[in-house]
């Protein structure tokens, strides 16, 4: 039975398949966390490896294989914590209903439209940063790490003035607030009009270094602003915002679906009708 799969090109394909999706769910893990500096330290070892096999250097090849072989072991060691973090939501999400829960996007650019509303009506300055596939690891470490769900009453009361979390950004990543307090950096660039404050340079600073959304509500005029690459969209009306945000942050599961979701809502299918 074994030599009969083995020869089928459909499970060698499948086996290609769940190995480049499980590398890629790794690296979408680690990113913009410590995990991703060993990671790529791994690959380095790795390309070092093969190149010393090709080349025919024994003592170098066997001594990077030792490595290799015993990073592993360090790994687990090491990053315990991820691992477990990791293995939990595996075990959390595998089977979960997709169509039992609202499209995340969806409830993100609700939540940051009601807040958003609310404070520039009020003139409560704020700046909020939406991370993109650049990492922004290094500044949700000056922060305080909050992990927490995003919700429209809290994104408000963090910015309420005197308060110990509303001087700098909160930086959501994979719809959490990750850390509010944070510190970005200030753009240097001379084009920036003079009115434009703190918070203005700050997002624009975020904007030359990474591809997140950067929403700021200016505390003198309460106007809105959203930030993302070198286009700044000012002055929003409620309209133009919800459109902004839509086009820069929602996302169609049903179009992003792959092979594995479509495998894992089928189970989840035949699992409730089983149940039924």
């Amino acid at each position: 039975m074994n030599q009969f799969m083995t020869n089928q090109p459909i499970i060698r394909i499948l086996d290609i398949l769940l190995v480049w999706y499980l590398i890629y769910r790794l690296l979408m893990y680690a990113r913009g966390t410590q995990m991703m500096n060993l990671l790529k330290g791994v690959g380095i070892f790795l390309i070092a490896k093969s190149v010393s096999s090709l080349a025919g250097l024994q003592t170098v090849d066997w001594l990077l294989g030792q490595v290799l072989s015993w990073g592993v072991v360090a790994m687990i060691i090491l990053f315990q914590p991820e691992l477990r973090r990791a293995l939990e939501i595996l075990g959390r999400d595998l089977f979960k209903n997709r169509k039992s829960r609202n499209n995340p996007s969806e409830k993100l650019i609700n939540d940051i439209e009601k807040s958003v509303q609310y404070m520039s009506k009020r003139k409560i300055g704020a700046l909020i940063s939406i991370e993109g596939q650049d990492g922004l690891g290094d500044y949700i470490s000056t922060g305080i790490p909050l992990d927490a769900e995003i919700t429209n009453q809290l994104l408000i009361n963090i910015f309420i003035p005197n308060t110990p979390l509303h001087d700098g950004a909160v930086i959501i990543r994979d719809y959490q607030i990750a850390a509010a307090s944070c510190y970005l950096p200030l753009s240097d660039s001379t084009l920036i009009p003079k009115e434009l404050g703190t918070r203005h340079r700050a997002a624009i600073g975020l904007s030359e270094v990474s591809d997140a959304v950067t929403v700021i509500v200016s505390e003198e005029t309460g106007d809105i602003s959203v930030v993302k690459g070198d286009k700044m969209n000012r002055a929003l009306d409620r309209n133009e915002f919800r459109n902004i945000l839509e086009e820069y942050l929602f996302v169609d599961e049903d179009d992003s679906k792959d092979i594995f979701q479509v495998i894992r809502d089928f189970l989840n299918d035949s699992l409730q009708r089983g149940d039924k």
